[in-house]
């Protein structure tokens, strides 16, 4: 099966171009971020979402800071550039990915501190597209792992959205699912919408309707009597942020997925890169939970559906047990229980093959 490819991300003359997720899937705009502002409110806003991709952008956006800047004085380069970073560092809380590529990105900047500006600017214009690059790499890499776990699947549950545009490549959780394509044309994919910002509904149907792959779109509330009907064999979805224990992160409604898998006796699998490793914090009690905007339940794609005034609770992400998981698909490969000690090799395998 030919899978067409998405890439949301581009780098052109020191311009970060995005392509609008929040317009998708009725219209296709690119938006000019010129300015580490425009990066750092597209990724507040949402014109670009996903752990991996934000990681990206955040990493472009030092970039783009460094490469327009007119200073000439080394010092006050410097700080400018850390002023950048330290603006990226704002914007989301919950997904590791953002906070890995700007520590990257503050390192080259140290690495590079002696250096002439203009060579400073083309280190980290550099370091920004290997970011990327590594992550196409990385995803091609998750996609061989997850697919061959799927590959014997009639039928694939997933969440959110882990494709193309969460990412710099073909995705996490589904780029397992397009690669089991490739071997299974049979496959077929049940898209759940998510809640309320409706990802799966309006960015997951439209990759995987764009590369040809067999689906049927769902609300959320639907994936547990698809289970009970033995409609679903195997569920996948992506990571924000995985902790030692294997607790997950990940798009509100994930955990209830996982309760029900559970239930059914039905694979339950993460995949994500090892950026999403958070190996300090030992459980999911640690990870700090983003509060959106109460109008996404509200007012989804700006329409009432209930009064403003209303009070909402609105987290955009619940943490999975690592208990509940039937096994974490890294770069680096398929790691299963017990976690803390089979993503601490995995992670040691990722440092040792970066080397």
């Amino acid at each position: 099966m030919a899978v067409k490819k998405l890439r949301p991300i581009r780098w052109n003359g020191g311009i970060v171009y995005l392509l609008e997720q929040r317009d998708l899937p009725f219209h296709e705009k690119w938006v000019k971020c010129d300015t580490v502002e425009k990066v750092a409110k597209a990724i507040e806003e949402m014109t670009v979402r996903g752990a991996p991709a934000i990681g990206i952008t955040a990493a472009y956006g030092v970039a783009l800071g460094a490469v327009r800047s007119k200073n000439k004085n080394a010092s006050v380069f410097e700080k400018e550039v850390k002023k950048a970073i330290s603006r990226l560092r704002r914007t989301r809380p919950t997904a590791v990915n953002l906070f890995w590529a700007l520590d990257r990105m503050e390192e080259c900047l140290k690495a590079v501190s002696v250096l002439p500006i203009a060579e400073q600017k083309r280190a980290l214009e550099k370091e920004a597209i290997d970011i990327h690059l590594e992550d196409e790499a990385l995803c091609n890499r998750l996609g061989e792992h997850g697919g061959r776990l799927l590959e014997k699947a009639k039928n694939v549950l997933t969440h959110c959205n882990t494709g193309a545009l969460a990412t710099g490549g073909d995705g996490t959780a589904l780029a397992a699912i397009t690669h089991a394509a490739r071997k299974n044309k049979k496959l077929h994919v049940w898209v759940d919408e998510t809640r309320p910002y409706l990802q799966g509904a309006r960015l997951t149907a439209y990759e995987v309707a764009h590369a040809g792959i067999d689906f049927h779109l769902i609300t959320d509330n639907m994936a547990a009597s698809l289970m009970k009907q033995k409609k679903v064999d195997a569920i996948i979805v992506g990571a924000d942020r995985i902790v030692a224990n294997g607790d997950t992160a990940n798009k509100i409604g994930t955990y209830a997925l996982a309760v029900m898998a559970k239930a059914h006796g039905i694979p339950f699998y993460v995949s994500a890169p090892t950026t999403t490793l958070d190996l300090i914090k030992k459980n999911g009690d640690e990870i700090e939970i983003e509060q959106r905007n109460p109008k996404e339940v509200t007012h989804p794609q700006g329409i009432a559906i209930a009064k403003e005034s209303y009070p909402v609770y609105n987290p955009a992400f619940d943490v999975t047990p690592g208990k509940l998981i039937t096994a974490i698909i890294l770069e680096t490969g398929v790691c299963r229980s017990p976690y803390q000690k089979s993503l601490r090799q995995a992670l040691a395998t990722a440092k040792k093959e970066s080397m």
